[in-house]
């Protein structure tokens, strides 16, 4: 299977990927975990470029296309072998957050956006996606509970940004059956309770 995880940021996504590969090991599974963008060496370079602070003058149009071509990458080099070879393959975000973030977010006409997905991600379409859904205003709040962490290009961005793209994921979640809204308030066990749930309805342990 190939199960991908998004949300605005500070939902919580990276905690819930870490407890399902946990769980499908335990079941004897083979598991590959990856993030977005990143996960190969190219696109590792590309991640440096896109969250990097210094580049606040990055256009939008720079933006789709550089996180595009780390998905190419990645896809090609790493999500696509990984499926031949019976892998359960675990991202932490995938084309969704184009859609919700550069779409949504950034403005991007829709169509265009969609074009760009179709071509980088071809027949590599997520067998399940879970959103986790928290308010723009609980995402603030953990922001700043996580005072340490130094904030990327992305996650300095403005409240009405995320509601943006909070708006997004619920269209997305609307029209794509494969995609389940899950309660980012909920405590970090019940909301993995869910996520096994979903995931036993394709794969009985």
């Amino acid at each position: 299977m190939f199960i991908t995880f998004e949300g605005i940021d500070f939902c919580g996504k990276s905690t819930q990927v870490k407890l399902l590969k946990e769980f499908l090991e335990r079941k004897g599974k083979i598991v590959k975990i990856m993030r977005e963008p990143g996960g190969t060496e190219i696109s590792e370079k590309i991640r440096e470029i896109l969250l990097d602070k210094k580049h606040l003058n990055l256009t939008i149009e720079t933006e789709i296309f550089l996180f595009s071509a780390s998905r190419a990458q990645l896809v090609r080099e790493v999500i696509q072998p990984y499926l031949e070879k019976n892998y359960f393959v675990l991202s932490d975000r995938f084309h969704d957050s184009t859609t919700a973030y550069q779409g949504f977010g950034r403005e991007i006409p829709l169509a265009i956006v969609e074009q760009i997905n179709n071509l980088v991600i071809g027949n590599t379409i997520p067998d399940l996606t879970f959103f986790i859904d928290i308010p723009t205003e609980e995402a603030e709040k953990r922001k700043h509970q996580n005072s340490l962490i130094e904030l990327d290009r992305i996650e300095i961005s403005k409240k009405d940004f995320y509601e943006r793209v909070r708006n997004g994921y619920f269209y997305l979640a609307e029209k794509e059956k494969r995609i389940k809204v899950l309660n980012g308030l909920q405590d970090i066990t019940s909301i993995h309770n869910e996520i096994i749930a979903e995931v036993e309805k394709f794969e009985k342990f």
